[in-house]
């Protein structure tokens, strides 16, 4: 799958950022893209800047909430992955993934902007947001509960 072209508004967003960053945060799109067009039910993604950061919604089928890309002010090092904070998706990702990821509070995953990108981990919490409004879940069992 060939993630679409990302569009001008986002693409100047990312262009601020260290080429470091910029490129692990568009590694991390096109993983939200694959996701997305990998799972039942989640349709194609809304690509837009909310709060001045590039933003992917499932806007035709409202089955997830919003996650943002950038970086956290508390590790500007550190690539960031942003859930909405009034979700349980951090609480969730932060039992099952505590090796994987560290975390900012109860909205961020920070991912470092170098090295492995944690693709299977972070697929999973993808996939979380992206089908968080659906009643069955994706996620294994015991990530559901």
């Amino acid at each position: 799958m060939t993630s679409p072209p990302v569009p001008s508004a986002v693409a100047e967003v990312l262009g601020q950022h260290a080429e470091h960053i910029r490129t692990r945060l568009l590694e991390i799109r096109d993983l939200i893209h694959v996701v997305a067009a990998e799972t039942e039910g989640v349709g194609s993604l809304m690509e837009t800047l909310k709060w001045g950061e590039p933003a992917y919604l499932t806007q035709a089928s409202r089955a997830g909430t919003t996650i943002r890309l950038g970086v956290a002010k508390s590790a500007p090092e550190r690539c960031a992955v942003f859930f909405n904070c009034k979700t349980t998706l951090i609480e969730t990702f932060r039992i099952h993934f505590a090796e994987d990821f560290t975390f900012e509070g109860n909205r961020a995953l920070l991912i470092p902007a170098t090295g492995d990108l944690p693709r299977e981990p972070l697929a999973l919490c993808l996939r979380a947001a992206l089908t968080y409004h659906r009643r069955r879940t994706i996620l294994p069992r015991t990530l559901a509960n």
